[in-house]
């Protein structure tokens, strides 16, 4: 016999935990289900950041934003793949869902002082930043048992991101109080986020089901009513399913049917196969944005693996905006801003070539000289550690073409052209140092454009290897305002509902700023939680 709830719900990460606590709010019986045996996923191995216009922190401090002025940001950035009536449910919801978080005690966050959205050139853009909320400090000791079943990669983090370089921050925070954050187990980052999330569905009595891999939608009489899951357990849900299962880009099969170019090293945990989107498909769920992820370029770690044996690849984010370096391709040419946002470098390193029927600029060559080694990570490699063998290095620039294998010559060249400008804080080329954002990631210590640009002048040269990976895909099952999954018509299937990266994201390819997978996640939760719970009342 079949178990039963009110609602169902497939994926335990930060858009499945926000739809269960929406839906339980509402007054529906919750029983929320994933397949691995650690919940979190990508939330929790990411820096946490939430990105909502007019959001509530925002508003408690006095900062001006309005529906309209993030309408007219989207707006100034869509390319026709934006439903106005699913992006306005997220730019108008956004703030109500983080206040009912907050009072549900699954969310405490404080704004990221100064980081400004990343397209400043655009109506509505926030130089001056607010948008991007950083999460406080968890307690993981409140969890119990559970603190070991939070998805982690291996580094617990002791610091709040506005702490550390990717917030703006020196890094710097007294070992005395780093000791007692570790004595205490608390958390920052993405882990907090999940902590908080998951605290507050276990103080409401759920517990989150591990193990259950969903195979089949059950559908009866058109309305989709439960979920069969490997071993031959079902649960039935008499007011709907909600998806919550992350994206596709571990399943090859599924990047190469619809990505528009290379994804070759994910930066999420490898549990993103594309499972609520296959059993979206399986009902005849429309599909939109299939063509996009959230892109980043990422540096593969040597050594370093999941516990699945796939490799591990980190988001270069701040290596590649620091001055005394440069990102050249196979041929030896710079191609890009490289300070630019992570997600929309996506069209450089895309960039098609006809006449060799090849993406010359991925993979990528980061390049840089002894000043940057002496003064700058990569990676998880400190100045005063030993290079490991994926960083490449050779006396002169020279020396490093040979073995990375680039034209000597145009390496000379570039190297020259971008150091007479660079020394004068310039890049006619690519405009790299001329936006507010190029600076934020560079080296503040610096004034202007220099926080960015500055001479490879300095041998040893290095150089490490870059691809187009990405932090998530964002194109999947398409829905309306209210979450609900619509088939390929344009109508709603009854009793299916989405939310996170396994549906069409409201803000189509468009990362608006730090925090953009997560804002949109945790709203579309919200909505869809209180949807599916009260439609079966309506």
């Amino acid at each position: 016999m079949s178990e039963t709830t009110d609602v169902l719900i497939i994926g335990a990460g930060a858009a499945g935990m926000a739809a269960t606590l929406s839906a339980h709010a509402a007054g529906a019986e919750v029983t929320l289900a994933e397949k691995g045996e650690r919940l979190g996923g990508t939330a929790a191995v990411s820096g946490g950041i939430i990105w909502a216009a007019n959001n509530p922190r925002m508003q408690a401090a006095g900062m001006a934003d309005s529906e309209a002025e993030a309408l007219a940001y989207f707006g100034s950035l869509d390319h026709g793949e934006m439903d106005a009536e699913v992006l306005g449910a997220f730019v108008r919801e956004a703030p109500d869902a983080l206040a009912f978080l907050e009072e549900a005690g699954a969310l405490a966050v404080s704004i990221l002082p100064s980081y400004p959205d990343y397209y400043l050139d655009r109506p509505g853009a926030k130089p001056e930043g607010g948008r991007a909320l950083d999460n406080e400090l968890f307690d993981f000791t409140t969890l119990g048992p559970w603190a070991e079943k939070v998805f982690s990669d291996g580094v617990i983090q002791r610091m709040m991101l506005r702490e550390t370089p990717l917030g703006g921050s020196s890094g710097f925070v007294d070992p005395a109080e780093l000791k007692r954050r570790a004595d205490a187990d608390l958390r920052g980052f993405g882990q907090a986020m999940i902590g908080r999330l998951l605290a507050a569905c276990l103080a409401r009595g759920i517990e989150p089901q591990l193990g259950l891999k969903a195979e089949r939608l059950i559908v009866e009489a058109g309305r989709v009513v439960g979920v069969e899951f490997a071993g031959g357990r079902s649960i039935r849900a008499s007011r709907g399913v909600i998806l919550a299962t992350g994206g596709f880009e571990w399943n090859e099969s599924l990047k190469k049917t619809f990505l528009r170019g290379p994804l070759d090293m994910p930066a999420s945990p490898p549990g993103n196969t594309g499972d609520g989107l296959k059993l979206a498909m399986s009902v005849g769920a429309g599909l939109g944005n299939m063509t996009s992820a959230w892109w980043v370029p990422t540096l593969s770690i040597g050594g370093a693996h999941w516990p699945g044996g796939e490799q591990r690849a980190a988001p270069v984010l701040i290596e590649r905006t620091l001055p005394h370096s440069l990102l050249v391709n196979r041929e030896g040419k710079r191609f890009c801003n490289e300070a630019n946002n992570y997600s929309s470098l996506a069209g450089a390193f895309h960039l098609f070539d006809p006449a060799t029927y090849d993406y010359p600029n991925n993979p990528a060559w980061l390049v840089f000289d002894a000043q940057y080694r002496a003064r700058y990570p990569i990676g998880p490699v400190m100045p005063f550690d030993a290079l490991p063998d994926w960083v490449f290095v050779g006396d002169t620039l020279e020396e490093l073409a040979a073995r990375i294998e680039v034209d000597a010559a145009q390496l000379l060249q570039t190297v020259e052209r971008f150091n007479t400008h660079a020394a004068k804080a310039e890049d006619p080329d690519f405009g790299r140092g001329v936006s507010a954002y190029d600076h934020f990631y560079g080296d503040r210590s610096r004034p202007g454009a220099a926080a960015t640009l500055g001479p490879l002048a300095q041998g040893p040269f290095h150089a490490v290897q870059l691809k187009l990976g990405a932090l998530g895909t964002n194109g999947g099952a398409r829905t309306n305002a209210a979450a609900q999954v619509l088939d390929v018509e344009g109508d709603p299937i009854p009793g299916l509902y989405g939310a996170g990266n396994v549906i069409a994201c409201p803000t189509g390819s468009v990362y608006a700023g730090a925090g953009g997978t997560l804002g949109p996640a945790l709203t579309f939760g919200c909505i869809a939680g209180r949807t599916a719970a009260r439609l079966a009342n309506q």
